[in-house]
């Protein structure tokens, strides 16, 4: 240190030289610290969090890679307790000492259930979990398209269930993966297929019982969108019944086992059978009253008199007709009276303005060159004109005009 002392470094160097000590204690490379998140903020383009860790007394800066960030099921926030697991050294540009988190656990409640709870809360307040949007089940399908592993006993179980309940009815099967790395992405594939083919009338997705590690893959968010997308009902049947998914919440209807799905799925066929013979019986006894109310009617029209005897028929026409012609009569001769009556007092005013009416008077009609005569200064001395009177007419020749 006497050596140190007399030389005279720059401030990188000296960062440097911290580093180069903390990276040398092997306590450093192994350190489990816990606390509470703050500042804490997720660089989208890098993929690295920036954060801090904090109690009542002290603060340390803390970083998180993308390499191990993406590993994350859970995504951290601000004020959340937390436990990491870290290597401890100094950033040397700012000459700071941080940590370098390689793992991260939420303090009392495990990073996959806090992962759950997080996504479960997001799709939620997006109305995927709404029951308004949830699709009816078919009452009678034909076809039910399964979504699970081949291998495993769950399409055992669902099998043996839709064989003895509703035989008539096909099965799909759509092999996938149900867990572990590329099992969301086969569970998607499936359902877009399913829907793109038209192939089944409703879906089954689901998987035996297991850990919620084992689980995990009915918790993406990608499946449950995809669930909420598809145009044909889903019933999910994942694990045991104290077991809840993400998918069982984005689902049409939730099944708490796999063969509690196919009796879901399917009716029971001898129930069907049971149900028809009643409604089979229902419709007989519906026919058989139509029929005697029919039959009733039928003997009750044979028995009016115009069907034992067509007489009886014509004899009831000529009646109608022979009204009809009295009434006819009878509204002819109104009619005619009125019209004789309109003539009459037309007539009297025709006569009334007669001319022939004023010439029975005295008086007479004079007319020269065939044209009536008003006034004497129409006439002049020597004119020839002709006098019309009630009855007859006579030629004159005008001497004087006065």
């Amino acid at each position: 240190m006497e050596e140190f002392d007399k030389l005279v470094v720059s401030v990188s160097q000296l960062n440097n030289y911290v580093k180069g000590l903390f990276d040398q204690i092997p306590a450093f490379r192994n350190v489990y610290v816990s606390g509470e998140i703050s500042n804490f903020t997720n660089h989208v383009k890098s993929g690295h969090f920036y954060f801090s860790l904090k109690d009542e007394k002290a603060v340390v800066k803390a970083v998180m890679f993308k390499t191990y960030a993406s590993r994350m099921k859970f995504t951290p926030e601000s004020g959340m307790q937390i436990l990491v697991k870290a290597r401890l050294s100094v950033f040397e540009r700012d000459g700071v000492y941080q940590l370098y988190v390689e793992d991260m656990q939420p303090k009392g409640l495990g990073g996959l259930n806090l992962a759950y709870e997080q996504l479960k809360k997001k799709l939620e307040a997006e109305g995927l979990f709404e029951p308004a949007r949830k699709k009816a089940l078919p009452r009678y399908p034909q076809t039910v398209g399964v979504i699970t592993s081949p291998t495993g006993a769950a399409i055992r179980d669902i099998t043996n269930v839709l064989t003895r309940r509703y035989p008539i009815a096909a099965m799909r099967l759509e092999p996938v993966l149900v867990q572990g790395e590329g099992a969301p992405e086969q569970l998607c594939a499936a359902l877009r297929r399913l829907n793109a083919e038209k192939s089944c009338d409703v879906i089954i997705l689901g998987r035996g019982g297991g850990s919620i590690e084992d689980l995990w893959a009915f918790n993406s968010e990608a499946l449950a969108r995809e669930i909420a997308a598809s145009d044909i009902p889903v019933i999910s049947a994942v694990g045991h019944e104290t077991d809840f998914t993400i998918a069982d919440f984005a689902a049409d209807m939730r099944a708490p086992t796999p063969s509690a799905a196919a009796e879901l799925a399917v009716p029971n066929l001898s129930d069907v059978k049971a149900e028809l013979a009643v409604k089979k019986a229902a419709l007989g006894t519906a026919l058989t009253n139509r029929l005697n109310r029919e039959r009733l009617k039928l003997e009750q029209l044979k028995a009016k008199p115009c069907l034992r005897d067509v007489r009886f028929v014509i004899d009831e026409n000529r009646m109608r007709i022979a009204s009809l012609s009295d009434k006819l009569d009878h509204l002819f001769a109104l009619s005619l009276q009125a019209q004789r009556t309109r003539l009459q007092g037309v007539s009297g005013k025709l006569d009334a303005l007669s001319p022939l009416k004023v010439l029975s008077r005295g008086f007479s009609v004079v007319k020269k060159e065939n044209k009536t005569v008003y006034t004497a200064a129409q006439l002049s001395e020597g004119d020839t004109v002709e006098m019309r009177f009630s009855s007859g007419a006579a030629e004159a020749t005008i001497t004087k005009t006065r």
